[in-house]
């Protein structure tokens, strides 16, 4: 508390933007590995991409060093629209008081959660497509071909108008809804208990990155499921009125990779995510928390 939500807005979207830059190459790394074998029964397709480093390696490999941060500038935008979003809500939220209320710290993140995943969809929408792109022979998932990220919002405005881009919102919102309550009510719970414990003193830097390790796992067992619907839904293919042509909606898709792939089809890339999640946890939470400290 005590930072004016404009000014807690600013601070997330900065917070995010850097924890983003460090991380991107995670994301990269977990959206191939969340679209390898779409619907297929495991065992029945190539595996181009096994495990997160030698997934990383083969991005190198077909993309060069630069593939690893494909979607970057969309990875950026999205950060500093979702983030300084769901920070400025979180802190009204704070000031009102809500927050002091018994599970008040977790409606408040679900709800910034999801008006951040609304406001920066189409960031995160253009981001799926230019992190899914690659050559034909390590391709998985739909390739959408585009050359820019200002190509990839002129293209998909021009064919399926301003509604176009914000498909695949309907994954995004309880994903980050159900990522920011777990985010943000275990960071703040966390850092209070090893401070209470005096493992830390109050206020420090180890506080602060103790907090942010205990949502990174929580964040990454609560969210990958919805992750990966997120991944699906952002990447199938459309028809010209702008339908998918893989999926109907959030719902289709969770029962057609459950029966399709199985239940584990909803854990794809569990090591990426969490590899990418909780250093983003820690370094975003972090770099906020200190912002706000400043």
């Amino acid at each position: 508390g005590g930072v004016p939500p404009a000014i807690d807005l600013v601070l997330g979207a900065t917070a995010g933007c850097l924890a983003c830059f460090l991380t991107n190459p995670l994301e990269v790394v977990k959206t191939r590995l969340q679209l390898q074998g779409e619907l297929q029964p495991p065992g029945t397709y190539p595996r181009p991409y096994r495990g997160v480093l030698r997934a990383a390696v083969a991005v190198c490999r077909a993309d060069g060093l630069r593939g690893l941060q494909k979607g970057l500038a969309a990875g950026l935008l999205y950060q500093g629209l979702m983030n300084g979003v769901r920070f400025y809500c979180y802190s009204h939220a704070e000031d009102a008081g809500w927050t002091a209320y018994p599970g008040g710290t977790v409606a408040a993140g679900a709800v910034a959660g999801a008006v951040g995943a609304i406001v920066g969809s189409p960031a995160y929408l253009v981001k799926t497509h230019l992190q899914a792109q690659t050559l034909s022979a390590m391709a998985v998932g739909h390739q959408h071909n585009h050359e820019s990220i200002s190509s990839a919002f002129r293209s998909i405005y021009q064919q399926h108008g301003v509604v176009g881009l914000w498909r695949g919102v309907t994954g995004a919102v309880p994903r980050v809804a159900v990522g920011s309550a777990v985010q943000l009510a275990t960071f703040a719970s966390a850092k209070d208990w090893v401070c209470e414990r005096q493992w830390f003193r109050k206020g420090s830097w180890a506080a602060v990155l103790a907090g942010g390790m205990v949502s990174g796992v929580a964040v990454a067992v609560t969210m990958t499921p919805f992750d990966v619907i997120s991944t699906r839904l952002y990447n199938q293919p459309v028809d010209a009125d702008g339908t998918g042509k893989l999926y109907r909606g959030f719902l289709d898709c969770i029962l057609q990779i459950s029966s399709k792939e199985g239940l584990l089809g909803l854990y794809k890339g569990i090591g990426a995510v969490y590899l990418r999640l909780g250093p983003h946890t820690v370094l975003s939470l972090f770099f906020w928390d200190k912002l706000r400290n400043m």
